[in-house]
C-alpha cells in the first residue's frame, strides 16, 4: 500500500510549480551547461563540466523526489477542515504555561513546515502533541530545550487552501 502524505493545496501548487520549474528551465539550462563546458577541452580537468554534472545530478534527483511527493500526495483544503480538534491544515493558537507567551501555529506536513512563516509540522513534537486535542486542553511537548507545557487557546481554519 502507498503511503499517502497530506498536503495543503498552496503546498501542492508549491511542488507542481517547482517540478515544472526544473524539468522546463534548470534542467536545459544545465545541459546547455554541460554543452558548453564540454567545448573547453580534457574532462578530467574541466571543473565546469564537474559542477554542472554535479548540478544535473541534483535536479534530476529532485525531480524524481518531488513526483513521487506529488503522485502520493493527499491534497486538503484548510479552510474546509473541521476545527474540533487540531487536525491537519488547522491553525492553532497556543498559550505557554511557563512564560505566558501566545504562539500560532499552523498543522502542515513535513514538506510545506516553515515556522518563521507560522508553520510546523505535524510529525515535529509540538505538532505531535495538539494532534487532534480541543480548545482548552493542556499539553506536554517534549522538546530538545526540555519539556514545556501550553494551553490550546483556539483552533480555527486557514485563510489559504
Amino acid at each position: 500500500m502507498v503511503e499517502r502524505i497530506p498536503m495543503s493545496v498552496r503546498g501542492h501548487q508549491n511542488l507542481r510549480d517547482e517540478l515544472t520549474r526544473l524539468e522546463r528551465v534548470e534542467r536545459m539550462e544545465v545541459v546547455k551547461a554541460i554543452e558548453v563546458a564540454r567545448e573547453h577541452g580534457d574532462l578530467k580537468e574541466n571543473a565546469e563540466y564537474h559542477a554542472a554534472k554535479d548540478r544535473q545530478g541534483h535536479i534530476e534527483g529532485r525531480i524524481m523526489e518531488l513526483k513521487d511527493k506529488l503522485g502520493r500526495a493527499e491534497v486538503i483544503d484548510c479552510t474546509e477542515v473541521s476545527c474540533v480538534r487540531a487536525v491537519f491544515g488547522t491553525v492553532v493558537d497556543l498559550l505557554d504555561l511557563d512564560t505566558d507567551e501566545e504562539v500560532t501555529y499552523q498543522l502542515l506536513g513535513p514538506e510545506e513546515a516553515n515556522v518563521k512563516q507560522g508553520s510546523i509540522s505535524v510529525l515535529s513534537p509540538i505538532g505531535q502533541s495538539i494532534l487532534s486535542k480541543e480548545e482548552g486542553d493542556e499539553v506536554m511537548v517534549k522538546t530538545p530545550g526540555g519539556s514545556r507545557e501550553f494551553e490550546i487557546i483556539s483552533i480555527r481554519p486557514s485563510e489559504f487552501a
